[in-house]
């Protein structure tokens, strides 16, 4: 078996196993019944599917242009979904749409009550 064979076996592999994460990553933000467990099956899973895909394509393509637009697309996507779900996260749980009987640990509450003993006005 060549090199090219095992690569591109290599490529599909990873091209179907990124397909399946994202796939599991919409069925989660459908099925999960609050915005903090919506955002977890938004970011985890879509993101290792994504990278898992972008793996796959470069396995596959093999070219220096299109493996490091790939390393760009991958790296932008790894820096700015979790920043994107902290703040989305943060926003639902301050107008009350997060389900306080699903948390197992609460810390912005404690977080929260300590600025507001402190008088700080600060978000």
């Amino acid at each position: 078996m060549s090199w090219t064979a095992i690569l591109d076996l290599a490529g599909g592999l990873c091209l179907l196993l990124g397909a399946f994460m994202c796939l599991a990553g919409a069925i989660g933000l459908v099925r999960f019944p609050d915005t903090l467990s919506r955002l977890h099956a938004a970011t985890k899973p879509q993101t290792l599917g994504l990278i898992l895909v972008l793996v796959g394509l470069a396995l596959t393509i093999r070219t220096w242009a299109a493996v490091t637009t790939l390393v760009f697309v991958g790296a932008t996507q790894f820096f700015t979904s979790p920043v994107t779900a902290q703040l989305v996260g943060r926003s639902a749980y301050r107008h009350g749409n997060v389900r306080g009987d699903l948390l197992i640990i609460d810390e912005l509450s404690d977080a929260l009550a300590r600025r507001d003993e402190e008088g700080d006005a600060s978000p």
